[in-house]
């Protein structure tokens, strides 16, 4: 009973499900069994269903140990309403599945879910100035260029040192970089290390590409607070007041200092209610429907623990800012509490670590089109970054140190010539010159006579006149 892994790639929620469909086809015990003085050959009940396939999905390195047996009857509920399975009268689709003795059997045909056809998407690549490309208004002809008349001597000592076709040379004006070169900077180099990350080919096929705000990327790395919780400049995003209050309360029970009065029996568990409550009623989940896809295909890396939070911390910079503030806070909250000895228990059904994944991993990962592995692969994301939410949500350094040490190398204003190898072998140094050309002394000039202004007048003697 093993369960391969699937890797990450485009539609690993849809190979995940077929390969759950078919491990369960294969390797599910079927027997005879009676109901109502007759039997039935071939066929299984439902509780022995949700045993095998609850331990199935828990020893799956794909689900993890988090599965809970709830869940596990959720699947189930799917493959009934998709004709995975089908009770023993034939019927499907519209029965409702319970864990007791009834009983179930497999159709003859399954068919598996076929991959969903995506349009291709079309990259929106702002274009960057070629460095070629002189600034506009100005022309290589219109450059004034001193005329140089040569006598066949200094053309053949010219041509002596520089032997063949030399292309003429021009001046390559290297521009200020814009900002939104900066940002497309920012967003394609983001983008470049979350697929080598991957190992695929393309990102198009789990990330629409076009949907990526570069203004996202640079504000979360750079508008944090020292604790490393983004800071938001539209205020009227933040969470509301009283939910706030209520998680600092919960983060850090039992000394919630913003409470003044007296706590009664059972308050942390309201408390935990409200939280709940307004996390649940969100209109898209944190990590967004457009980042579904990228997302599930991160964990196929999660064998890879490493490699696994390096991905996520690239996805989750393509939050937009309000989302990974909530996610950061959030999480936070889930850890504190389950590390917290003294918290009393929020739920009598279900363990503190339990009841976290189940509350909240809905309204952190889902799809936007019904996915049938939705609760399966958020519970186990939602368990992943609990663990390590400390070094997922941080911003990586590598990544930002190469983007900055990039942005600041094409800053820089150049002047370069076209062909600088040509003309580095081709054209003279001075030292060359200095062999060919020797300076030679320097003749003083004669004093001419009609240089002089009176040439030829006599000396006179002057009379001097003493005082």
């Amino acid at each position: 009973m093993e369960h391969r892994i699937v890797g990450p790639g485009p539609y690993r929620a849809t190979r995940l499900w077929n390969e759950t469909v078919e491990l369960f086809r294969a390797k599910m015990p079927l027997r005879k069994h009676r109901c109502r003085f007759k039997s039935y050959e071939h066929c299984f009940t439902a509780t022995e269903a949700v045993d095998w396939l609850h331990e199935l999905l828990r020893r799956s390195q794909n689900f993890g140990p988090e599965v809970t047996r709830k869940q596990t009857v959720q699947l189930l509920k799917k493959f009934l309403k998709n004709h995975v399975i089908e009770d023993i009268k034939g019927k499907w689709g519209q029965e409702d599945f319970e864990d007791n003795r009834h009983l179930y059997r497999f159709p003859p045909s399954s068919p598996l879910k076929p991959y969903p056809k995506r349009p291709p998407y079309q990259k929106d690549v702002i274009k960057f100035p070629k460095w070629n490309d002189a600034p506009p208004g100005t022309s290589q002809e219109n450059i004034p260029v001193r005329p140089l008349v040569m006598n066949s001597e200094m053309w053949y000592k010219r041509h002596s040192i520089a032997i063949g076709e030399v292309p003429a040379c021009r001046l390559v004006h290297r521009r200020q970089l814009t900002e939104a070169n900066v940002e497309e900077i920012w967003k394609s180099m983001t983008l470049s290390y979350l697929q080598k990350i991957l190992g695929l080919d393309s990102l198009e096929e789990v990330l629409d590409i076009k949907l990526v705000n570069s203004k996202f990327i640079i504000h979360n790395v750079y508008s944090v607070s020292k604790q490393g919780v983004v800071i938001l400049d539209d205020k009227s995003k933040e969470l509301p007041h009283w939910v706030l209050s209520a998680m600092k309360c919960l983060a850090n029970w039992p000394n919630c200092s913003d409470l003044k009065q007296p706590m009664c029996l059972g308050f942390e568990k309201d408390v935990f209610k409200t939280i709940a409550d307004y996390y649940g009623h969100l209109k898209e989940p944190l990590l967004t429907f457009h980042l579904f896809d990228a997302f599930v295909s991160v964990l196929g890396l999660l064998q890879k623990e490493k490699m696994a939070i390096e991905a996520f911390q690239i996805c989750c910079l393509l939050l937009p800012p309000e989302n990974r503030r909530k996610l950061q806070l959030l999480m936070r909250m889930m850890a504190r509490i389950c590390l917290n000895k003294e918290m009393p228990p929020l739920c009598d059904g279900f363990g503190t670590r339990t009841l976290m994944v189940q509350t909240f991993s809905h309204c952190i990962l889902c799809s936007k089109d019904e996915v049938d592995l939705d609760d399966l692969l958020a519970a186990r994301l939602v368990t992943f970054l609990m663990d390590n939410y400390q070094e997922i949500l941080k911003v990586p350094l590598a990544l930002q140190t190469s983007i900055e040490e990039r942005v600041a190398h094409l800053q820089r204003v150049q002047f370069q010539k076209s062909y600088p190898e040509v003309y580095q072998e081709r054209f003279p140094t001075p030292e060359s010159e200095a062999l060919l050309f020797p300076e030679k002394p320097k003749a003083k000039p004669q004093l001419l006579m009609w240089a002089l202004k009176n040439p030829f007048q006599p000396f006179q003697r002057t009379r001097s006149f003493r005082m």
